[in-house]
């Protein structure tokens, strides 16, 4: 039942009241046992986090993949990687095994005083990076991070596009976003503070949550796993050297494969000639490897490199519309 369950989350976790009693209902089993082994899931640190994933961008964010270059010892890097992870709109942060080390994914918000480049600008000042590079994302093919827990997904899969609907977003919608992002317990009820707090019933909660996907601005509500915790120890970021009036057709060939999670068009510097991205996860550094041959193969492009990541600083979830984000700002924009 685990390995099925943790596929099915991944997914598309149930938005109702009982969620984990339809979840039961399709594994055949009880609410009770599926709410035991979410949280012993939960415990044992495989699943992360279960919440809205919201498109950063639809919701008036900036934001940015980043590499810096940190000289010194394990200790300047550290320390360096300490610095970053203060900002609230840092998600990711990776040691990869390249001369740009520290890789971070970072998001200012709508109101930012300091914008996007200056934030970067101010974080490589204090980290003492030698350089750094900005790669915003210049066209997107595939976000879904979706591990094959159960060993049912084929080697390729589409990729489809979606047209999304307008929504005017006003303040219930704000505070369901707030709520909404949070993490659910393992208990037969999970989204019952999401109501009491917000002083609203479930069918109300669901319909924005529903409007909000719709829209795109949630792209679903889903588990997301500890990969390492997961069997997935191999997670390589291959980049890719593709001419411009082919890399379209490119990143979409490559975003068919399964064990793509993300893949993207980037910009490119002088020091950095790669403009394709995708993130490659397997269970082994020698299958993640397997793949990545693959991809060279189907795809002909024989100029790419792969940046395993070493060391894990910061993996979480951004707090959308949170005052930390000001917060952080007013402590660095005079200094």
């Amino acid at each position: 039942m685990r390995n099925d369950l943790l596929y099915m989350i991944q997914n598309e976790f149930p938005l109702h009241e009982r969620p984990f009693g339809i979840l039961a209902d399709r594994l055949n089993t009880t609410e009770e046992k599926v709410v035991d082994e979410i949280s012993m899931l939960k415990e044992e640190g495989i699943i992360r986090q279960t919440s809205a994933i919201f498109d950063t961008k639809r919701l008036g964010y900036r934001s940015s993949l980043v590499a810096f270059k940190i000289t010194g010892n394990d200790s300047d890097i550290e320390k360096a990687a300490e610095i970053i992870n203060t900002h609230p709109g840092v998600s990711h942060n990776y040691l990869r095994n390249h001369e740009y080390n520290l890789w971070f994914t970072i998001a200012v918000a709508p109101d930012s005083k300091m914008g996007l480049e200056a934030t970067v600008e101010r974080l490589s000042n204090l980290t003492s990076a030698t350089d750094s590079i900005i790669l915003p994302t210049k066209k997107m093919f595939k976000i879904s991070v979706k591990l094959d827990t159960a060993g049912k997904r084929s080697k390729k899969e589409k990729v489809h596009r979606t047209n999304y609907e307008n929504i005017k977003l006003g303040p219930r919608e704000y505070a369901a976003i707030r709520e909404l992002q949070k993490d659910i317990p393992a208990t037969k009820e999970p989204f019952k503070g999401h109501i009491t707090r917000l002083n609203i019933s479930y069918d109300e909660l669901f319909d924005i949550a529903n409007r909000l996907k719709k829209a795109g601005i949630m792209r679903r509500f889903a588990s997301i796993l500890n990969h390492r915790n997961a069997g997935f120890t191999a997670n390589a970021m291959s980049v890719w050297v593709v001419p411009e009036e082919t890399a379209e057709e490119t990143g979409r060939q490559i975003a068919q494969f399964s064990a793509v999670s993300h893949c993207y068009l980037r910009p490119v510097f002088p020091s950095w000639p790669y403009n394709l991205f995708a993130m490659v996860h397997a269970k082994t550094q020698d299958e993640c490897d397997r793949i990545i041959e693959e991809i060279s193969e189907e795809t002909g492009i024989q100029n790419y490199a792969k940046l395993y990541s070493t060391r894990e600083f910061k993996k979480q979830r951004i707090k959308y519309f949170d005052p930390s984000f000001e917060d952080w700002e007013n402590c660095h924009i005079k200094i």
